[in-house]
């Protein structure tokens, strides 16, 4: 959220990034709504200032047995109050217009943010590893997992509908691997490792930035006030809602959870096999910050490379990219997207996610901190995807296969999947 003093004075710089971001707003309209909604409480301050002094006068008037004149004020207090009635039910109306508008203005977007309209504009900034040459006899990850008994997608369907599966064996050890090994990394880095709800409150989900434009990703418990979360950054910053915090250093965290998202609007893109699944794991780095945009962006650097470090341990090609203002999100300021090369896509696909959202969240979550002369400042929040599986595995599986069917285990997963280095083909068995 941008506070609304802000937007008065960066009026046409605000209706740009909603533009830029295809967010269908119209901030003169906003204006012309908190222009109305003073009016109105103008009136209803004014209204009940003058029903106050009136009874008032009809309390001095009774004690002095004057009936005639009281019921005449009486009558204008009844006046009066009709009128309330009125103008307190435009106002309110006014106000829950205002209201839901304010939560739709976007965050603005950095001057060195690339302009498109999707994430075909997004700009390379650099690539590290060399991509594996397209070659027929390669094989995706669907059929090295099936080959493995590792990923079992049909039994998946069968049981939780569509994009669904099973991990197994060796699936399950290789998933487990790469989040512990993010995990053990961002802690060696000093991030504060914390256990989440992911089940949380609406408000988290409004005060993060996520509602109201991605309640359609979002799924609901029903009767509940309730939301299974698509990220555990919802949590880490909501960790700290409503309070003052110390961040002379920065707040790190990061947290390992489920993750949920409904992928409305994703019919038809990337179904095959665990590219976009409704359920999966994340590790996800949360950063509070001073408001200096300086130190955010450098932050958000620090967050990208640890990433990097965690692709580079796992011997993976990838490339990081600037991403556009159209492929940006509602509460984003400045964004940098990972892709890893993925074989059976011929391409890079995206896997991670960096994001500097300045106070965008904290305004919403009143997260604030004193600066040096005691007065009070809202953060700034950062949030990156250290690692999120089972995609990384599209990847792991089809970078690392041998000629002869196995997948070479990366060195630094070596320790987590019991000093296993290579993966070798099974037989499939099915009892019938």
């Amino acid at each position: 959220m941008l506070q609304l003093k802000w937007i008065k004075q960066n009026d046409e710089k605000v209706q740009t990034a909603a533009d830029q971001k295809g967010i269908n707003i119209s901030i003169k309209e906003l204006l012309i709504l908190d222009e109305e909604k003073r009016k109105l409480r103008k009136k209803v301050e004014d209204l009940r200032f003058k029903r106050n002094k009136l009874s008032q006068e009809i309390g001095l008037l009774k004690r002095s047995g004057e009936d005639g004149l009281i019921e005449e004020l009486k009558n204008k207090v009844k006046d009066i109050n009709e009128k309330l009635l009125t103008i307190e039910f435009d106002l309110k109306n006014v106000e829950n217009q205002f209201d839901e508008m304010m939560l739709q203005v976007p965050n603005i977007i950095s001057e060195d943010t690339p302009i498109g309209s999707s994430d075909k504009d997004n700009v390379e900034i650099r690539r590290v590893g060399e991509p594996m040459i397209e070659n027929k006899q390669l094989k995706d990850h669907v059929a090295l997992g099936e080959m493995h008994d590792m990923i079992d997608i049909a039994r998946g369907v069968k049981t939780g509908g569509s994009r669904s599966y099973f991990l197994k064996g060796i699936g399950v050890l290789l998933h487990r691997a790469v989040e512990q090994l993010a995990f053990d990394i961002l802690i060696k880095k000093g991030l504060t490792p914390l256990e989440v709800p992911v089940m949380v409150r609406t408000d988290a989900l409004t005060n993060t930035g996520y509602f109201p434009l991605g309640k359609d990703q979002t799924y609901k418990l029903v009767d509940e006030n309730k939301w299974l979360v698509g990220s555990s950054e919802v949590p880490l910053v909501s960790y700290y809602a409503n309070e003052i915090v110390d961040v002379d250093l920065p707040l790190k965290f990061s947290a390992s959870s489920k993750c949920f998202r409904s992928e409305v609007g994703s019919s038809g893109r990337d179904v095959h096999g665990l590219y976009r699944v409704h359920q999966f794991e994340k590790v996800e780095q949360v950063v509070l910050c001073k408001a200096d945009e300086e130190i955010s962006n450098q932050l958000l650097l620090e967050i990208t490379s640890n990433a990097e470090e965690i692709l580079q341990l796992l011997e993976l090609p990838y490339r990081v990219m600037a991403v556009c203002s159209g492929d940006m999100s509602q509460k984003t300021y400045k964004q940098f997207d990972i892709e890893t090369w993925m074989p059976s896509r011929n391409a890079y696909g995206e896997t991670h996610s960096s994001s500097n959202l300045l106070d965008f969240q904290t305004l919403r979550s009143n997260i604030r901190y004193r600066d040096e002369n005691g007065e009070l400042n809202f953060c700034y929040s950062l949030n990156n995807t250290a690692i999120a599986s089972p995609r990384i595995l599209i990847p792991l599986l089809e970078n690392h296969q041998q000629e002869d069917g196995s997948i070479q285990i990366p060195k630094a997963l070596q320790k987590y999947m019991n000093g296993m280095e290579k993966i070798v083909p099974v037989k499939m068995k099915c009892c019938k």
